[in-house]
Parts: C-alpha cells; sequence; structure tokens
C-alpha cells in the first residue's frame, strides 16, 4: 500500500524494532513497484539479452572506437555492428574453451575501456565464466592479489598493462593460478612479451587468441540466472580488496530497473541512442550502463583512454546518453565560470537574466526543455553543443554533487540532468533523483524500481527512524543485490543482516515525499569525488608509525579529490628535527612554522610510500596542532577511538582552509602553464 506519509513510497513491512533494540523504519518500495518488480521478457542472463540483441538489431552499429593516425590525431568513430561483435564474442568464447577453461572459471581482465574489453566479457559470458576486472589502482599489489584471490586461471590485458603482468606473474603464486596464460589486444613491446614467456606465461595476442577459436568453435554453454557473472573487487576497510559477487540476475534487474524508471519520465531509449564509455568497466556504474545500451540495441563509443582528450572524443561521438562522475561534471562547471569571469559585464548579465529565468520556472514545476525556451537558444545551447548536441539524458554517479553545481547543471545542460546513489554491492543503481522535479535538488531521489529501503537507528550518532524526519542507517534490499564477498563469509555476515538488507554504511533521511537525502556516515571510510573510496584508519595506522607524527586525523571529502590530515606532532623528535635545521622557538612556535609543516608532510608521505599507500590514500596537505585529542575534550572516545564529527566541527576552518589553497594553487598552475594565446 501507499504510504500514509510519503507519496513516491509504497510501505511493505511495518516498522519494528530489530533484535539489538534498534528501532527499524518500515520496508519501503516505490510506488510503481508495489506490486512486483520488472522483469525483461524472457530474459534471465546478460547472455540471453547479448544474444537477443545481435538477432534483433543485427545491422544495428554496436561497439566503437578512434583509430589514431601516426600524426597522433584520433579519427572518426568506426563501429562494428552487433552482428559482427557477436561473431567476435563467439570466437572468443570458443577459445576460451580451446585453452581448457570450464564453465565457473574465472578470468581477469586488465586495461582501459575498449571494445576488446567488452568482448572478452562477452565470450566469458557465453561460456558461463566469470570475469574478474583487473583494477591496479588499488594498490601497488591488487593485480596479483585478485588474481589469487579470485582464482583467475587466465588473463585479458591491453598490451600497456603487460609490464603489470610481469610483476605479478613473477610471484609463483600467481603463476600456479593463472596457469592458462595472458591474451592482449594492442600493440605490445616484444621484450615485454618474451619476459612474460621467459617465465613459463603461454601469451597470445588478440588476432590469434580470435582465431584459435574460430578454428574451434564451441556451442554456448549457457549460464543460470544465480550464476555469478562478475567478482567486482573494491576498496576494503583493512586494506585489502573485497571481491563483490554480482549473478547475472543482479545485472538483469537492474537493467530491468532502469527501464522502467527512464519510461515513467517517458524517455525511451534504443538504436538511435549513443554512450561514450569512459568511466572505467572495472567499476559497477559503467558496467551497467554497457549492458543496458546493449540490450537496447544502442551503440557504445569507446574513449581514447586520455582524460585530455575526452571532449574531443565526446565531439566525436556526439553521444545521447552521458554518464559521469563529479570530477568531470566540475570541468564544465569551472569552465563556464571561468569563461564568464573573462567575459564582458553584457555576457555576464545575459548569462545571469537567462540562468534566473530558467532556473524560476523549473521551481515552479515545469519540465526543463519547457522552463524557458529562450533562454535555451540565447544562452544554453553552447553548453548543449560541448557536450555534442544531441544528449538526451545525464546522470552523475559514483560520488555525490554539491547542491549549488547540481542545481547549476540542471539549468544549463540542456537535458534532464539527475543524480543517483547506490553501491557495487547493490548494482550501482539504487535510487536516482526525478529528473524534472527541482525539489529533489540534493537528495538522490526515491528508490529504483528494483530496490527496497529501510533505515535503522544509529544510536550513537542520534539518527532514529522514529523521528521526524525519519533518519537512519540506508539498508537496501533487492534482486540486483550481490550475493556476498567471495571468500569472506564473515565480511558477508557482517554486512548483511537476517532479513536480507544490506547495511550501507551511510545515514539518510527521507524528506517529505519519500525521496533519500545521504547526511552522514556511519563507517570511517570516505569515498572521494573520483569515486574511490579510502580506508582512514588503515591511513592513520601507517602515519602513526612517524617518528615526527604522535597523533593523526585524516579526513577526506566525497566532494573533494584527495585527503589531508590534522597532525599533533611528537615533540622530541619535532624539536630536535628544529635544532638540526635552524629553527628557532618553543614547541609551538616550532609547530606554527612553514618548514616544520613541509617537514612533517614530507616524512608521512615517505612513509606512506614505504609501506605502499597508493596516491589517493596519501594525504596531500596537513595542519600541525599542539592540542592533544583526548577524552576530556572530546575528540576521542573512552576506549580511545577518534571521535571524527566532534574533529571536524572544531577544525572545519582548517580543513576547508587546505582545500581552498589547493584548488587555488591547481587553478594557478594551470593558469601559468596555460599556451600563449589561449582563449578564455
Amino acid at each position: 500500500m501507499q504510504s500514509a506519509k510519503f507519496s513516491l513510497l509504497a510501505e511493505m513491512e511495518p516498522a519494528r524494532q530489530a533484535a539489538n533494540g534498534n528501532h527499524l523504519s518500515p520496508v519501503w518500495r516505490p510506488i510503481g513497484a508495489k506490486d512486483g518488480f520488472p522483469k525483461l521478457a524472457g530474459i534471465e542472463t546478460c547472455y540471453d539479452s547479448f544474444e537477443k540483441s545481435v538477432k534483433e538489431y543485427a545491422d544495428c552499429p554496436c561497439l566503437g572506437d578512434r583509430e589514431v593516425g601516426p600524426d597522433g590525431h584520433a579519427g572518426p568513430f568506426v563501429f562494428h555492428n552487433f552482428r559482427e561483435v557477436g561473431d567476435e564474442v563467439s570466437a572468443v568464447g570458443s577459445a576460451y574453451a580451446a585453452l581448457g577453461l570450464k564453465a565457473g572459471d574465472r578470468i581477469g581482465v586488465l586495461g582501459a575501456n575498449s571494445r576488446q574489453w567488452m568482448t572478452a566479457m562477452q565470450g566469458m559470458n557465453r561460456m558461463s565464466m566469470v570475469c574478474v576486472p583487473l583494477y591496479e589502482t588499488l594498490g601497488d599489489s591488487a593485480v596479483e592479489f585478485i588474481i589469487t584471490h579470485a582464482g583467475a586461471r587466465f588473463v585479458v590485458s591491453h598490451a600497456s598493462k603487460l609490464k603489470l603482468l610481469v610483476k605479478a606473474f613473477a610471484s609463483a603464486k600467481v603463476r600456479g593460478v593463472a596457469d592458462v596464460g595472458v591474451a592482449y589486444w594492442g600493440e605490445a613491446p616484444a621484450d615485454v612479451v618474451k619476459s612474460l614467456e621467459d617465465q613459463g606465461v603461454r601469451v597470445l595476442p588478440w588476432d590469434s587468441l580470435l582465431q584459435l577459436g574460430r578454428d574451434k568453435e564451441v556451442a554456448p554453454v549457457r549460464p543460470g540466472a544465480e550464476d555469478l557473472c562478475t567478482i567486482m573487487y573494491t576498496s576494503g576497510t583493512t586494506g585489502d580488496p573485497k571481491g563483490v559477487m554480482i549473478t547475472h540476475r543482479a545485472v538483469v534487474s537492474m537493467i530491468a530497473a532502469i527501464k522502467a524508471f527512464l519510461e515513467q519520465w517517458n524517455e525511451r531509449i534504443g538504436p538511435s541512442d549513443s554512450y561514450l564509455s569512459y568511466l572505467p568497466l572495472a567499476h559497477i556504474f559503467d558496467r551497467v550502463v554497457e549492458e543496458l545500451m546493449i540490450h537496447v540495441g544502442g551503440c557504445v563509443g569507446y574513449w581514447q583512454g586520455d582524460i585530455r582528450k575526452l571532449m574531443d572524443d565526446v565531439a566525436a561521438l556526439r553521444p545521447t546518453i552521458f554518464a559521469g562522475v563529479p570530477r568531470v561534471f566540475e570541468r564544465v562547471y569551472n569552465g563556464i565560470k571561468e569563461k564568464l569571469a573573462h567575459g564582458s559585464l553584457l555576457t555576464r548579465l545575459i548569462f545571469q537574466w537567462a540562468y534566473a529565468r530558467k532556473e524560476y520556472y523549473m521551481k515552479q514545476g515545469y519540465k526543463e526543455k519547457d522552463a524557458s525556451i529562450i533562454s535555451d537558444l540565447l544562452v544554453f545551447k553552447g553548453v548543449k553543443a560541448k557536450l555534442g548536441g544531441r544528449v538526451r539524458v545525464l546522470v552523475s554517479g559514483s560520488a555525490p554533487l554539491s547542491t549549488q553545481m547540481e542545481a547549476f547543471m540542471r539549468v544549463v545542460v540542456g537535458a534532464p540532468f539527475v543524480q543517483g546513489y547506490g553501491l557495487t554491492e547493490t548494482c550501482a543503481a539504487s535510487f536516482i533523483a526525478s529528473p524534472d522535479n527541482f525539489s529533489h535538488l540534493g537528495t538522490v531521489g526515491a528508490p529504483m524500481p528494483a530496490t527496497e529501503l529501510r533505515l535503522e537507528e544509529v544510536p550513537e550518532l542520534g539518527y532514529s527512524p522514529a523521528a521526524d524526519p525519519p533518519r537512519g542507517e540506508v539498508c537496501i534490499r533487492g534482486p540486483a543485490m550481490f550475493s556476498g564477498y567471495y571468500g569472506q563469509e564473515a565480511l558477508t555476515k557482517e554486512a548483511m543482516d537476517a532479513d536480507g538488507f544490506f547495511h550501507t554504511g551511510d545515514v539518510g533521511e527521507i524528506t517529505a515525499d519519500g525521496s533519500l537525502k545521504i547526511i552522514d556516515r556511519k563507517k570511517n571510510i570516505f569515498k572521494l569525488s573520483q569515486g574511490e573510496y579510502v580506508a582512514v584508519e588503515k591511513v592513520e595506522n601507517v602515519y602513526k608509525t612517524c617518528p615526527l607524527v604522535e597523533q593523526c586525523w585524516v579526513y577526506g571529502d566525497s566532494l573533494q579529490p584527495c585527503l589531508v590530515g590534522l597532525v599533533v606532532p611528537a615533540e622530541k623528535p619535532l624539536m630536535a628535527w628544529a635544532a638540526e635545521n635552524g629553527v628557532a622557538g618553543d614547541f609551538k612556535t616550532v609547530v606554527a612554522s612553514p618548514a616544520a609543516n613541509a617537514a612533517v608532510l614530507k616524512q608521512m608521505t615517505d612513509t606512506g610510500k614505504a609501506e605502499k599507500l597508493n596516491s589517493l590514500e596519501q594525504v596531500k596537505a596537513v595542519v600541525l596542532t599542539t592540542e592533544q585529542f583526548t577524552v576530556e575534550n572530546d575528540l576521542m572516545t573512552p576506549s580511545y577511538k577518534l571521535k571524527r564529527a566532534p574533529l571536524l566541527k572544531r577544525y572545519k576552518r582548517e580543513v576547508d582552509e587546505m582545500y581552498t589553497k589547493m584548488a587555488e594553487a591547481v587553478a594557478h598552475r594551470a593558469k601559468t602553464h596555460a599556451p600563449a594565446g589561449a582563449a578564455h
């Protein structure tokens, strides 16, 4: 039944008390899914979806890329149609079987998004094998760890990543697990290939893999809905990545949910639609969008792999569907602001008038396309043109946008712009805001049609679902959920409750109509603006081994690209350093000196490198203080754990100043290194 209080939600189960005594909210679904979750007729697996599209859209463009000429410039997108891609998928899948791989075997994929990446994965779906993306940014040893932890018997890689595999295969354990070998696409240096072969690894170029499959074609081994589709590794709270197990049912359920959501807003996608693939295929967000595009007969164009050339790829493809992370939309936002700052007074006045007019009518309930046609024609058509001129839907995910930036993008981009929320464990798109509802600004909208929502009380932070508005930890259930963490049953039980709800660690608030607003975090793990998670306790434990560091608090913000820190230096070592380096004064004076700040930061950075922290786990700025973190000043708990909310409240000004100074330094460098005569 519809919730008596929230128009967008249907109450499926009443509020109650959990076994641990915490209050639980009702279980809610979106009102449109109150009678059941949407399904795709005749489709149970990713293999079914792909095969259906190969037959239905055989001559339509499917996967494309740009060939780079001798001069370094990329040509137009060239597409393989569904029939051609289907033939390659058949060949790759048959090659896997010819190499001795069997249903259920895991295969690693390493490299930037490409046609070959997707083809390799669809070949796995064809043979009931499991795709394991290898993502080196999870740490120096991540590739080696994932291969051995997942038991990946074979690896498909871009040629540029073979050096990483040489390093990984130096381990006898990796060679013992990945016993079938390596295939690669792209041009590989002969010495790198030889290094792998010298380690006893069988190495196949992409064309040889295809030919092997064509010579020994075999029938598909159709997977079941509950079979694993992928094991996708994400940052773990203890340092090692954790493998999120995702079934075919989960991916198909999310595709069905996204289709139902779009149709609810009269946005139907099909063969005339295109999507630019640049977000990592190793992340669930891009993976689901690409599977959706293939399902509806749309085409996917792959970027060149260089963020500096992203807008050139956008102009060449002219996508109709655009998914991005906050950092991408920040570039659009900052580019417009920079242009206005260097424009004439008249230009700024016209922009401000057009913006205010359109925003006013959007707040009155007008759809984006109808809010102010004159504003779009006079001013905002240029913004849409920068995105190729054909974009119909834009989605921001992976990390939250600031409310200010979301409002700006909703007004200026010339198409419905929405923000979503989800995790790898929930198959990405668990919530999406309504595209033409300005009151959803700052929220992630109502649950998607494959999502059930419940809030659980967080008494230690004072959040209760019985309050008005209801607040608590966001817990999610539904057919798109993951099946657990691979090889980590205890961690799975910790994350999933007896009712099948996944506990996200995020604290949410239900707004007046039933939309979800993320307001806090329960866990000590941050998601940076790139979409990567960082476990700060692990980072703090590393930095506390620095001789110059006595206490350390590390902070990250999902609207910011890096970590910062607050450090209480160890007095004796710091004063010894000061004496050796000619820094005069007492402890307080030395702590306040720029030289001491630089020395502490350098030692922390060096220690982090020695302890194999990756770049995202390293703080990029610190503030030094002589004030100890104690129970008495409310900066530590009685069990001597950091109290993060009080720390942020007390040092918010210092944190903001660090981020501001870094942003100013980046802007100054960009201005200093800009080419002569560059247009603003």
